[in-house]
């Protein structure tokens, strides 16, 4: 057997063996060479979590308090979570990595502020020692993995289902805003190019924007804008690339007289995306569930800690290139698109909202057309 069999084969049985990874060879980026083995370490595992900001309602309510949960789940209580969030400040987090080499974490989970302007820090913490997982977010330098969701789908579900609201009104003669992410954010351009080449086809990109930082009240300026050239009553619908921009877009669209929305897209099926749904103002989102990328990112985490690094190879079978780094291991998560349909099957089902908190009395009566009961 040779080599790259007997390493995919140890990998299957990552779970139930304990076995030296140097007949492996260059396991991580930038990592263990062939004669060395990776060191050892109990549950007594210390991990660096940086998430980039606060006005995106997951990564407080969700990425967080997930990973936090999860690592304490595979250490037996033992291991610390050291974390912080960057406030959407790229600096303060490159400040942030300093603090996490100066704690000692083992490994460090990194959502990017800005992927670019992060490379420096990573290369810092990995000549410090500390294996850097991107999570979420593609950040360029060394890092040993990248987990996160398929971006490609994201975009091109929101595109499908914008041009399958649209139905027979989906021609050329329609017009459409596409409302995309950060120009920071590498996953941002990633659903941009799978949105637009399945809308191109079908409609005219009437006006494109590009969302610094994601913000809501910038997405309702440059949607502002946009209506002032196009007029609201001659937009056929709006990309939006997620849910707080869609929210900028309805206020902006409201603003400007419509009381009935064109189809709006979103992402990441925030609580008052999921009320705008069911009253039609918001057409769809994309479920992304957390859970899943939070939970690997912690296995990953805790297991390269450890220098069980079988175990945290078998998490990421796939690989993705970076502006600087090439085939980088990846852990690929799925997506859902989000309707009025199936609230119910599945961000109620998973647990990431509940019916009491969907169903406020403003929202009773839509709930109840939707079967949300």
């Amino acid at each position: 057997m040779n080599t790259r069999m007997r390493c995919a084969a140890l990998a299957g049985a990552a779970s139930v063996l304990v076995v030296s990874v140097s007949a492996c060879g260059g396991v991580l980026p930038g990592g263990d060479s062939e004669s060395s083995a990776p060191v050892r370490k109990g549950n007594d595992v210390r991990i660096g979590l940086l998430l980039p900001e606060t006005e995106t309602a997951r990564y407080e309510k969700f990425d967080h308090p997930h990973i936090k949960q999860e690592i304490a789940k595979l250490t037996d209580g033992q291991g610390e979570l050291v974390y912080a969030n960057a406030e959407q400040d790229a600096g303060l987090q490159n400040r942030q990595v300093d603090q996490m080499i100066a704690k000692k974490v083992d490994a460090l989970i990194i959502d990017a502020v800005d992927a670019k302007k992060i490379t420096a820090s990573v290369q810092k913490a990995k000549d410090a020692g500390i294996h850097v997982i991107a999570y979420d977010r593609l950040a360029q330098g060394p890092v040993d993995a990248y987990v996160g969701f398929d971006n490609g789908l994201v975009g091109q579900t929101q595109g499908k289902e914008l041009v399958q609201a649209l139905g027979d009104k989906a021609t050329k003669s329609s017009k459409i805003v596409m409302m995309n992410g950060s120009p920071t954010d590498p996953n941002a351009v990633e659903f941009k190019e799978a949105a637009r080449a399945e809308l191109a086809d079908s409609v005219t990109i009437a006006k494109s924007y590009d969302t610094v930082a994601w913000k809501p009240q910038n997405a309702k300026a440059n949607m502002e804008q946009a209506i002032a050239a196009i007029g609201a009553s001659h937009i056929a619908g709006v990309y939006s690339a997620n849910d707080g921009m869609a929210g900028g877009v309805v206020e902006a669209l409201k603003g400007a007289g419509l009381t009935k929305m064109p189809p709006i897209t979103g992402q990441d099926a925030e609580l008052p995306a999921v009320q705008r749904i069911l009253t039609g103002d918001q057409y769809m989102s994309v479920y992304k569930p957390y859970p899943e990328e939070a939970a690997t990112a912690a296995e990953m985490a805790v297991r390269v800690a450890q220098g069980r690094t079988i175990e945290f190879e078998a998490l990421a079978m796939d690989r993705t290139d970076s502006p600087t780094n090439k085939q980088i291991r990846t852990a690929s998560v799925s997506v859902v698109a989000l309707t009025r349909d199936n609230i119910k099957q599945t961000v109620v089902k998973d647990g990431i909202l509940k019916v009491k908190e969907i169903c406020t009395p403003k929202y009773a009566a839509a709930c109840a057309e939707a079967g949300l009961t």
